[in-house]
């Protein structure tokens, strides 16, 4: 989603500050006011469904954090939301580093913005896109605050992470030695991939 928007906000001239600048609010915006902020949304008897269903679209009065279904992917796009913006701002960035004498080369040679963007603009922004990769993958391991913030990993259990588990035990069942346990699968984990990251840099990969 974040090289998308970059993509079709690229060719944007004027304004484009001010997209920038709303991509990038809700990233600037502390994650627990984020959470509230989707917490009153999703509410079941206050929030967007239950108004829509008042205006006489009943369909979408669903309780999304309710659901066992739903609930992870919920909490999924709340942060998602949070966290998109940032990456459009960065791959925007790394798109107008690009030479643009590339881009006059391939449209010489009749390539469509398609192509510009599969054959300049990626391999261009290659390094980039990896490291905001590896990054997503290890931050993905620490979230807590929405889950902790909008279900506290209910309901049933369905959208407890690892992160909230570790919470729960330590705190909660005061089972120190799994928590730590727990922690410290999720360092090797992270561990995996930023041995994964180092090894490319070491073959020659520009990342």
């Amino acid at each position: 989603m974040g090289l998308t928007g970059a993509a079709l906000l690229a060719p944007i001239k004027r304004g484009q500050m001010f997209f920038r600048v709303a991509f990038f609010v809700p990233y600037v915006i502390a994650s627990v006011v984020n959470a509230q902020i989707w917490r009153g949304l999703l509410h079941p008897l206050k929030g967007i469904g239950p108004w829509l269903a008042r205006h006489g679209i009943p369909f979408l009065n669903v309780p999304l954090l309710g659901r066992e279904s739903t609930a992870l992917y919920t909490v999924a796009f709340v942060d998602n939301w949070h966290w998109w913006g940032f990456l459009v701002v960065v791959y925007l960035a790394a798109t107008q580093s690009v030479p643009v004498s590339l881009y006059e080369a391939a449209r010489i040679e009749g390539a469509d913005r398609w192509q510009e963007f599969w054959h300049v603009t990626l391999p261009g922004i290659r390094p980039t896109m990896v490291f905001t990769l590896l990054m997503s993958i290890i931050w993905s391991f620490l979230v807590f605050d929405y889950i902790y913030v909008l279900t506290e990993g209910g309901p049933a259990h369905s959208s407890e992470v690892l992160a909230t588990e570790v919470f729960n035990a330590a705190f909660g069942r005061f089972e120190v030695g799994y928590a730590a346990a727990v922690g410290l699968t999720m360092s090797l984990f992270c561990a995996v991939f930023v041995g994964i990251f180092v090894t490319l840099r070491r073959r020659g990969w520009e990342i």
